[in-house]
């Protein structure tokens, strides 16, 4: 391996790639109802608005998380961080199959914030066309 790419990989991630990382973990776990990974990555005091207008506390989102999703294919697209110190917003784009198999998507706000030296999620809304 090339020294530059050693020094690279060395370097910790910064807070952008952490972002990116975690967005892309919490999609997975959307698609994958993986509840175990959003009990790591949520905020004690985190908070949902879903589609329906419903707004959940973390129990009742990782308890509906644990349901098996009915769409394919989950994926976010126009991903946009935006790091203000200790606080960070990503508003994204997603797309999905149906299980009728047309296609779906909508929009999402999930909020971030620094705490003990970790990123954790505060708040999230959620909205399909």
């Amino acid at each position: 391996m090339p020294a530059a790419e050693a020094r690279h990989e060395a370097r910790p991630a910064s807070d952008l790639d952490t972002l990116l990382a975690l967005n892309r973990d919490y999609i997975r776990s959307v698609q994958a109802s993986d509840v175990g990974r959003f009990e790591e990555i949520l905020a004690d005091d985190f908070y949902c608005s879903n589609p329906d207008g419903s707004l959940i506390d973390r129990a009742a989102f990782l308890k509906q998380t644990a349901q098996p999703v009915r769409i394919t294919g989950l994926e976010a697209l126009d991903v946009m961080v935006r790091i203000m110190g200790d606080f960070a917003i990503i508003h994204a784009r997603t797309r999905y199959t149906l299980p009728d198999g047309k296609p779906g998507g909508g929009r999402y706000t999930d909020v971030w914030a620094r705490r003990d030296g970790s990123w954790r999620a505060v708040s999230a809304h959620v909205t399909r066309n």
